[in-house]
C-alpha cells in the first residue's frame, strides 16, 4: 500500500463523551443521532431485507428488489430517486442534496442473488446496510445543517455481471468523494478488506479434421493444443507468486474419439493480489496457450470475459470506520494486522470503484452455525443463505450501517480527514501506475 496508518496519537481528534456508551464524537454528538436514526429505520429495513432475500433474482434481472428499494426511498423526504439509472434497468441512484457545497459521500447497495442457492452471499444485507447508512447520514445532515451530498447507488449484478463497472464507465461516480459498502461473511470483523483482482477469458483452438486411425498425420489436433496449454499452466504454478491463482475448465474437447479434433475450447480465470500482478500473470498464462498453438499448428483465439480490479481499501476511511464500529462493541484490529487477517482471494466489482475514488468495504461476521455451535458454510453456500435472514444477523447489519454512516459524517464534517483520504488515494494510484509500468518493461 502507498501509505501506512498514522500513529495512534492521530486518532486523538475524536473527543470521547457519554462514558456509558463510549461514542467518539465532536460537538454536536452526531454519532448518537446516527445510531438513533438507524434504530428507527431498522424494522422497515428488516422487512425489505426479507423481501429481497425471499425473492432472489439473478444479475440484471433484479426487478423486484429494484422496485422495493426505489419505492421505499421515494417516500423519504428530501431524496430524489432515479430508477433504471444510466440505461441499466435494475440500477438506481438516490440523492440527498443539502443545497450547500460540500463533500459528496456515497453508498453502494447490492441485491442480486446466486443461481440455485439464492442470497447465499448476503446481498439482501448489503442492500439494507447501505440504505440505512445513507438515510442516517442524510438525517444528520438535515438536522444539523451540514453541507454536502449523499448518494446511494443501486448496483446490480455484482455476481459476475460487473454492475458497478458499467455505472463507473457511464459516469455515475463523477465528482463523488468516497464510496462505502460492507459485506457479510464468517471471518472476523475487519475494516481494511482487500480482495483479489480477476480476469476471465475464453480459449479456442482451431485445427483440422482427419481420420484418427487411418490418416491422423493429415489432421491438426485442437484438443492436443488445449491439453498442452493446460499442462503448461500446471507446470507454471510452481513458479507463480503467493496469491497467484489460475483456474480453468475444458468446455469442448471434440466430437468423437476417432476424429482428429478440429475444435477445442475452455474457460479460464486468472486472479492475483493486485491488478498489476494480474497483468503480469496474464502474460505468462497467455504464453502457455501460445505454446499449445505452436506445438500443434492449431490456430489460437483468446476472448476476454469479465474482469475486476482488486479492492484497495483507504486506510484513513478504515480508521474512521474501525473507531466507530469498535465503540459499538466490535473488535477490529488496527492497521496492517487488519489487512493481513482479512485479505481474501475472492473478487468484487467494488475493486474498480476503489481505484476510481477512495473506498472501503468492511467485512462483518455473521453467525452461520448449527445449534451446537459447529461452524457451517460461509458465502456461496446454502448454509449462508439461511444465515442471511436471521433476526440476529439483521441486528449485526444495522451495527455496520451505524459505523458506515458515522464514517460518512466524519468526511462531511472534518475537511482534514477528507484531505488525508485523498492524499492517500493519490499515492496509492501513483504506486499502482509505477508498478504496472515496471511489469510492462
Amino acid at each position: 500500500m502507498a501509505s501506512s496508518a498514522p500513529a495512534d496519537s492521530e486518532d486523538n481528534s475524536y473527543v470521547m463523551v457519554n462514558p456509558n456508551v463510549g461514542h467518539p464524537t465532536s460537538s454536536p454528538d452526531y454519532f448518537t443521532a446516527i445510531c438513533a436514526e438507524v434504530d428507527n429505520l431498522s424494522a422497515d429495513l428488516r422487512t425489505i431485507s426479507l423481501e429481497i432475500h425471499d425473492n432472489p433474482e439473478l444479475q440484471y434481472k433484479e426487478f423486484h428488489a429494484h422496485k422495493v428499494l426505489t419505492e421505499y426511498l421515494a417516500r423519504k423526504l428530501g431524496w430524489t430517486v432515479t430508477p433504471s439509472a444510466y440505461g441499466i434497468a435494475t440500477a438506481f441512484v438516490a440523492v440527498f442534496d443539502s443545497g450547500r457545497k460540500g463533500a459528496v459521500v456515497s453508498f453502494n447497495a447490492e441485491y442480486d442473488a446466486l443461481a440455485g442457492i439464492g442470497h447465499a452471499c448476503g446481498h439482501n444485507l448489503i442492500a439494507v446496510m447501505s440504505v440505512a447508512g445513507a438515510l442516517a447520514t442524510a438525517k444528520v445532515m438535515k438536522d444539523e445543517g451540514l453541507a454536502g451530498k449523499v448518494m446511494l447507488f443501486g448496483t446490480p449484478a455484482e455476481e459476475g455481471g460487473g454492475g458497478k463497472i458499467k455505472l463507473l464507465k457511464a459516469g455515475a461516480y463523477t465528482n463523488v468523494d468516497i464510496s462505502l459498502i460492507a459485506h457479510p461473511g464468517i471471518s472476523p470483523d475487519a475494516a481494511l478488506v482487500r480482495t483479489a483482482a480477476y480476469f476471465a477469458f475464453k480459449v479456442e483452438y482451431f485445427g483440422k479434421e482427419a481420420h484418427a486411425a487411418v490418416r491422423p498425420w493429415e489432421g491438426i489436433n485442437a484438443l492436443d493444443a488445449l491439453i498442452t496449454a493446460y499442462n503448461a499452466i500446471s507446470v507454471l504454478r510452481q513458479q507463480t507468486e503467493p496469491g497467484d491463482i489460475v483456474q480453468g475448465m475444458i468446455t469442448d474437447g471434440g466430437l468423437r474419439p476417432n476424429i482428429i479434433h478440429a475444435y477445442s475450447a475452455g474457460r479460464f480465470v486468472v486472479r492475483s493480489s493486485s491488478r498489476a500482478r494480474v497483468e503480469a500473470l496474464k502474460k505468462r498464462v497467455f504464453a502457455c496457450f501460445e505454446a499449445g498453438a505452436m506445438a500443434t499448428g492449431a490456430e489460437l483465439k483468446l476472448t476476454p470475459g469479465g474482469s475486476c480490479a482488486d479492492l484497495a481499501p483507504n486506510h484513513a476511511l478504515g480508521r474512521s470506520y474501525r473507531k466507530y464500529f469498535n465503540c459499538l462493541g466490535g473488535d477490529i484490529v488496527e492497521g496492517d494486522l487488519d489487512i493481513l487477517r482479512s485479505a481474501t482471494s475472492a473478487s468484487t466489482d467494488q475493486g474498480d470503484i476503489s481505484y476510481a475514488i477512495p473506498s472501503i468495504q468492511p467485512s462483518c461476521w455473521i453467525r452461520s452455525e448449527d445449534r451446537s455451535g459447529r461452524q457451517l458454510g460461509g458465502p456461496h453456500t446454502p448454509d449462508f443463505e439461511k444465515a442471511a435472514r436471521t433476526e440476529e444477523v439483521h441486528g449485526l447489519a444495522m451495527r455496520v450501517a451505524k459505523a458506515l454512516a458515522a464514517t460518512a459524517v466524519d468526511v462531511l464534517t472534518r475537511p482534514e480527514l477528507l484531505a488525508e483520504v485523498k492524499r492517500e488515494f493519490d499515492e496509492m494510484n501513483c504506486v499502482d501506475e509505477l508498478t504496472r509500468r515496471a511489469d510492462c518493461e
